[in-house]
């Protein structure tokens, strides 16, 4: 309640058209970025698809050149056919992986496998790249399906990793430490493509309940995207604490 003794509240000042039209300007930019984002990236990489792809098919059967022949257009007129490329791709990835799981698929994979072994640059590279290969797309295989914390770079400091595998081999034999060691990727901000391979031991590691999606938008982001962050402000539990009593 206010008294006449209460002095006069400051009301918020008000904005210029300037400052009208720079808060409107990036409200818009909010809203536009994301979007226009998105279809670039998807334009592009259809288009990178689209130029490796294209020319390896003949060029009577380009799109353009039979779109030109069944309207009857110049053959100087260029038209731009963009995803016939990609939909290329993947019938023919489709194919070849349909021919891998026959016995003359694999007959053949086999024989041209011993072929590389015998080249020695040639099978220094195919190996690593078959491994690679293998241990992202395999359908068996779990990787980056956690994220965790670790203290890095060193005590009292702490980074979001991903749990890739345990560590096996040479690596785990002359670690030195009684503990597992795991092979935890550390992305780096705001580019996750690029990081570092570190070997921690599992007492050292904190394995996260949010998914790996959110964990990297918490990255990208440089610690601005929490998952789940308005939700929390308005006193609900997390998503882990709601799948826990499910």
């Amino acid at each position: 309640m206010n008294t006449p003794f209460d002095s006069d509240p400051v009301a918020p000042p008000k904005r210029g058209l300037l400052g009208r039209f720079r808060g409107n300007f990036l409200t818009g930019l909010v809203v536009i970025a994301p979007v226009g984002l998105t279809i670039w990236l998807i334009w592009s990489v259809v288009g990178w698809i689209d130029g490796f792809v294209l020319p390896l098919v003949p060029v009577r059967y380009h799109p353009d050149r039979l779109i030109q022949d069944l309207l009857g257009l110049d053959p100087t007129v260029q038209i731009n056919v963009r995803g016939i490329g990609v939909i290329i791709f993947l019938v023919f990835t489709v194919l070849v992986g349909w021919i891998a799981k026959g016995i003359i698929g694999r007959s053949f994979i086999r024989f041209a496998e011993s072929l590389v072994e015998r080249t020695p640059v040639v099978r220094s590279i195919y190996s690593g790249i078959k491994q690679i290969s293998e241990t992202i797309f395999a359908q068996n295989e779990r990787s980056f399906e956690t994220a965790c914390l670790i203290e890095y770079p060193r005590r009292g400091i702490w980074a979001i990793g991903f749990i890739s595998t345990e560590a096996k081999g040479e690596i785990s034999d002359k670690a030195g430490s009684a503990d597992e060691i795991m092979s935890v990727f550390l992305p780096t901000t705001p580019n996750p493509t690029s990081g570092f391979l570190l070997f921690v031991p599992k007492s050292d590691v904190i394995e996260l309940d949010m998914t790996v999606e959110d964990s990297a938008k918490l990255v990208i982001s440089a610690g601005l995207v929490y998952p789940n962050a308005k939700a929390v402000e308005n006193g609900a539990p997390p998503l882990h604490d709601l799948n826990k009593r499910a």
